[in-house]
């Protein structure tokens, strides 16, 4: 194994030396693109050389490179939709390397629509799978409580994704609990993005520059996560003025306030910016007045985000940031239960680009903390902190016509858990550990074909385990509009969660380091003994799919994939025994404080895409299945959807396009729940007494008597989200947006879980109508 990973990397280095002396004979030109009216990067921009077929896509950075250019004299064009086109005369000289920095002025008419396109470009250079980029305005497609755009209900209607419900529900993407799901901040790690009543997320949709979201398959530039990846980066404040945004709704207040450090002495000069966010959820006040036909005593939600960031940016596009933040949720269940958990974090993160050099540095360093607390009537409080640091930098590399990126991460943090089961068992842990990782990726474009190898290594000093892992991703244009597309690797994990994949509704959403404590072997279904090698969580993934471009307009994308959990580590619901000496002779299951499960996860998503001036429409439906292995049986977690089908549909109008509608349908099938059989009266035989007759006793507690783990399905849910939104101009730079918004329009009773102790369905949320002002100066 050693020596195949040495020839590989041989081959690598052939490669590179090879296409380095190719790029000798030819030039290459580099720089980024920048918004004039504001100093914002564009992203996603072309950028080509006028009757050649040379061109690139701008990155989340704004910045581009094209490569493999034969010496003499261009026209450097920019194109994008809603900026005037620009053109700048170049000249390429073998061997050398043009900086170009160039902005982009709004257009003052109406453009058409451009035949040249940023999106299909990339489609056709890179293997693009299991992948959604999106923007604010893709964001704002989705229809959200007062009109306020929020990536959390955005990810609910993508391909794989299964939200499991309004109030402390989770997502689940492909197969993956959250817990092994990954969440960037400009390169920070954010341990719990979403509020617990589903429709907000911490992040402000304003300051999003763009989010990644890979739901499997992604490349060996991220790790510590076995099912998905979301890394989403900000946009730096306003360069050149004054600005910002204020508004409210029924759910809550937000502000937005951003402008210039240093304004820049020309167009794309050195510069300094602050932009600041804050968003606050008054929630369970104003359901008191708003929405008592919900509960009488107000929705229990509040929470309040705050985000701040000051940026440095150097002439030649190097820059420097600043980041901070503190996010904040508190719930109050019926006087039943209270949720509180608190988030902060500093970090900073920079871009370096060396002037005579092909190569561009990207670097973080980040630290974060997360503390939560669960206070039950019934139990003891439950706790959970983790914090943590993470630092890394990357090289990107531009020889020839491919892209090689290499890079190092470190990651340490400390857990301090305290959990008590069901039985009132204790289970905690107070750990410190460590995470060192390495990773090499070449994407190579050839004729044809682009193929993206990568290697990944990553060391867990805690349990002292190496994980070697190749991943790779092939993309095939059979033809213009026609790409196939294949990926795969092997993906591990450290970090735990307190909840079950058993349970319906999880409140506390703790962090723990992967144990080590663990079982010796696993009993496989067939009845042999899996010998357990390492305390790690593993997956391999599987994906394949195509891409089809219909028209300039309406694409299609299929794609089946299988995540093979190979080992998952789950918190032991089954323990009653203490695991000392005493108990030596009791079964793991019941004395283990975590247990060891396989499984997998499988399914197809189908994507369909149409995208005008006016109209935007996004369907999407998946099927799926889900199962788990915990060594002596088999079950379905709660988030194994079968069936998910999501519509979503925008259209702008009017004569200043000052109307939009924004419609949404989601509809699936029932998840698996735990049935009831029937009920029994606990006597407590301690307290009885020895000569106590249990037969007249009666007991205080009713217990359960619990049907097949999951063995039923809830009934289908389906819901329609509906908004209507009208902008007011004030003047050129200030505006008023009014927002008429109807979450469960035709008040569909969805159900939420059923209480068994008090034998009562608990629905989701009911209709629930509001009006959202916000002014945007």
């Amino acid at each position: 194994m050693v020596n195949a990973h040495i020839r590989i990397i041989l081959a690598l280095i052939l490669t590179i030396s090879a296409t380095s002396a190719i790029a000798q004979k030819t030039g290459t030109v580099k720089g980024f693109i920048y918004n004039e009216e504001t100093g914002e990067p564009e992203i996603f921009t072309n950028v080509y050389l006028e009757g050649t077929t040379f061109g690139s896509a701008t990155d989340v950075n704004g910045y581009y490179s094209i490569t493999k250019i034969p010496p003499g004299d261009y026209k450097l064009t920019v194109k994008s939709l809603g900026f005037e086109t620009i053109s700048e005369s170049i000249t390429v000289e073998g061997g050398r390397i043009v900086n170009k920095k160039l902005t982009l002025k709004k257009s003052q008419i109406n453009l058409k629509e451009f035949e040249v396109s940023a999106e299909k470009q990339e489609a056709k250079t890179n293997v693009k799978i299991s992948v959604v980029k999106a923007t604010p305005i893709d964001i704002g497609h989705v229809p959200t409580i007062g009109g306020e755009a929020d990536i959390a209900t955005y990810m609910q209607t993508l391909p794989g994704v299964v939200f499991t419900g309004d109030q402390g529900g989770q997502l689940y993407i492909r197969g993956g609990s959250p817990i092994q799901n990954k969440v960037l901040l400009d390169g920070m790690l954010i341990y719990n993005p979403f509020h617990s009543i589903g429709f907000f997320s911490v992040f402000d949709t304003d300051i999003i520059r763009n989010a990644d979201i890979y739901t499997g398959g992604f490349g060996a530039e991220h790790g510590g996560r076995i099912s998905s990846v979301m890394d989403i980066t900000t946009r730096d404040g306003n360069k050149n003025r004054i600005a910002g945004k204020v508004g409210a709704s029924p759910f809550l207040a937000k502000a937005l306030i951003e402008g210039p450090l240093k304004k820049p002495e020309k167009p794309g000069g050195a510069s300094s910016s602050f932009l600041f966010s804050g968003k606050a959820s008054y929630l369970e006040q104003s359901s008191k007045a708003l929405y008592t036909y919900i509960d009488s005593g107000g929705l229990p939600f509040n929470f309040m985000d705050l985000y701040g960031k000051i940026s440095f940016n150097g002439e030649n596009g190097s820059k420097f940031n600043l980041f901070g933040f503190n996010f904040t949720d508190q719930v109050k269940y019926q006087a039943v239960s209270d949720l509180n958990w608190d988030a902060f974090g500093v970090g900073s993160n920079f871009i370096l680009v060396p002037p005579g050099s092909p190569v561009l540095v990207e670097g973080h360093v980040a630290y974060s903390d997360y503390a939560l607390s669960l206070t039950e009537d019934t139990l003891p409080t439950r706790s959970s902190d983790i914090s943590g640091f993470n630092l890394g930098i990357d090289f990107k590399y531009f020889p020839y016509d491919n892209e090689i990126k290499y890079g190092i991460e470190v990651q340490g943090f400390k857990t301090n858990f305290q959990f008590f089961n069901s039985l009132g068992k204790n289970i905690t842990q107070e750990q410190n550990t460590t995470e060192l990782s390495g990773y090499l990726n070449y994407k190579i474009v050839k004729g044809l074909f682009v193929i993206d190898p990568g290697f990944r290594v990553q060391y867990y000093a805690s349990l002292s385990t190496f994980s070697p892992e190749p991943r790779l991703g092939i993309k095939f244009n059979a033809n213009e509009n026609l790409r196939f597309k294949v990926a795969g690797g092997i993906y591990s994990q450290n970090l735990i969660s307190a909840n079950s994949d058993r349970d319906v509704v999880n409140l506390f959403y703790g962090f723990l380091s992967g144990p080590d404590n663990l079982q010796q072997s696993l009993t496989l279904p067939d009845g042999s003994e899996k010998e357990l090698t390492h305390k790690l969580q593993k997956a391999n993934h599987y994906i394949a799919g195509f891409e089809y471009d219909i028209t300039d307009k309406i694409n299609i994308n299929v794609e089946g994939y299988i995540k093979d959990f190979t080992q998952v580590t789950n918190l032991n619901r089954n323990k009653i025994f203490e695991d000392n000496p005493d108990n030596f002779d009791k079964p793991d299951v019941l004395k283990k404080d975590f247990v060891v499960e396989t499984g997998d996860a499988m399914g197809i998503d189908f994507v369909l895409k149409y995208q005008s001036k006016k109209l935007y429409l996004w369907a999407v439906y998946s099927i799926g299945k889900v199962n788990r292995w915990d060594g002596v049986m088999e079950y379905s977690p709660v988030f194994d959807r079968r069936h998910n089908v999501n519509l979503v549909g925008s259209y702008t109008f009017g004569e200043d396009r000052e109307w939009k509608v924004d419609a949404r349908w989601n509809m699936g099938s029932g998840l698996p729940f735990t049935q009831t059989q029937g009920y029994y009266q606990g006597v407590d035989f301690s307290q009885l007494g020895i000569g106590g007759d249990y037969t007249t006793s009666n007991a205080d507690d009713v217990s359960i008597v619990y049907g097949d783990l999951n063995g039923g399905r809830l009934p289908f849910y389906h819901r329609l989200d509906f908004n209507l939104t009208r902008d007011f101009e004030i003047s050129e730079r200030s505006s008023l947006e009014a927002s008429l918004g109807v979450t469960n329009v035709y008040n569909r009773e969805n159900v939420f879980y059923f209480d068994r102790v008090e034998h009562e369905r608990v629905n989701q949320l009911p209709i629930m109508p509001s009006l959202g002002l916000y002014w945007s100066f």
